[in-house]
């Protein structure tokens, strides 16, 4: 299986945490084409975030992340978001960064050759497809028996940005503030200030396809992306966690599913 479900181990909440570029794997098929580099694949993953969030069933959340990394396919892309560089039959112009990264984040190579049709619905039919329907069924299961459901999709970042800018430590993204109920962002500024974080809303990350995708707050499905800052629990140059502050970093983590399970959003 290229990604994992986590039940609830208590009574269960309205919460999904969903981490989809937690995997560094590949299949044999999709290595063949790959000429990434091994830091970039590390470097591009978004490293220990699963292992962050594994508290979450402990909360009463559900938890799902991915085990195969985002260069044999991306899930926080649309499906069609590929262009005729990675394969003869797209249309995106979004890439190098689509569903199939065909460049790493500083710009190198990252395919062999473009991909054929065929690869990429076997890309798409192998890991995309399953995982998407997967998330899809449990929002369905939770709004039936809850009323509504919030998705916590859980990310990191570099710390600094291309120019050297310092990010804040955490980055919720949510569209501007469109695509879940002000409660959601309320509770996540709530327990960041409480674990010293600073916060910065959709800077510089508004939030991916899943944000967009499935956070209909008026159909009572609430999203939230999450962008932790490396800094705050690993050591970028190492890929290694710092002990201290990935405790630190977990205990948050697993305070905000807390909370975001308390929350009542119906007639809100």
């Amino acid at each position: 299986m290229s990604f994992s479900v986590i039940e609830p181990t208590v009574n269960e909440t309205p919460v999904i945490v969903e981490v989809p570029h937690a995997g560094l794997g590949m299949d044999a098929q999709s290595l063949a084409y790959c000429t990434a580099p091994g830091r970039s694949i590390g470097q591009d993953a978004d490293l220990l975030v699963s292992e962050l969030f594994a508290h979450a069933p402990k909360t009463g959340a559900h938890l799902i992340y991915s085990h195969l990394s985002r260069y044999v396919c991306d899930l926080n892309r649309a499906e069609d978001d590929f262009d005729q560089h990675t394969s003869p039959c797209g249309r995106s112009h979004s890439a190098p960064h689509g569903v199939v990264w065909r460049k790493t984040t500083d710009g190198r190579p990252a395919l062999s050759a473009p991909l054929s049709s065929q690869e990429i619905e076997r890309r798409l039919n192998l890991i995309y497809r399953p995982y998407h329907l997967a998330l899809y069924d449990l929002i369905q299961e939770k709004r039936k028996k809850f009323g509504f459901v919030v998705i916590l999709c859980g990310h990191s970042m570099p710390s600094f940005g291309r120019l050297g800018e310092r990010r804040a430590d955490l980055v919720p993204g949510s569209r501007g503030r469109t695509t879940a109920h002000p409660s959601v962002l309320d509770c996540c500024d709530r327990v960041a200030a409480q674990a010293r974080y600073d916060v910065a809303h959709d800077s510089p990350y508004r939030g991916g396809f899943t944000t967009g995708h499935y956070g209909l707050p008026a159909s009572n499905i609430h999203a939230l992306q999450l962008e932790l800052a490396r800094r705050i629990y690993m050591d970028e140059s190492t890929l290694c966690s710092i002990s201290e502050r990935f405790d630190a970093c977990k205990v948050f983590c697993t305070e905000l599913v807390t909370e975001l399970g308390k929350l009542r959003l119906i007639d809100v």
